[in-house]
């Protein structure tokens, strides 16, 4: 059985690959608005996917933390510009307080290799 931690540090590893499958720690960026902290998540999953030897085509499934459920169509809008059509993975997007104020959004992801 092999794991590769991608990224690793004392706390946690941002990806984790086992198994032709890589596990993305939830993903969290500054800026100040909902549109900014997303694309920005959205380009760290690329780099991370891309890291572990996948991309955004073989996400299996993604949740998505947002500290204000009245966000959601912000954030849609540049999911929808990210995501490959017919590509799209299974998803939930939930209302949760996240771990600093600053965060308005976090992503976490699940992929094939």
């Amino acid at each position: 059985m092999t794991i590769r931690r991608i990224e690793n540090g004392p706390r946690m590893s941002q990806a984790v690959v086992h198994n032709q499958t890589v596990y993305l720690a939830g993903q969290v960026a500054g800026g100040a608005t909902v549109a900014e902290q997303t694309r920005t998540i959205l380009g760290q999953i690329d780099a991370l996917l891309a890291a572990a030897g996948s991309d955004k085509t073989k996400i299996l499934t993604a949740t998505i933390y947002l500290t204000d459920i009245a966000t959601f169509g912000e954030m849609n809008q540049e999911w929808e510009k990210w995501v490959v059509p017919g590509e799209t993975p299974a998803r939930a997007t939930v209302e949760a307080g996240l771990a600093a104020p600053e965060y308005k959004v976090e992503i976490a992801v699940t992929a094939a290799i």
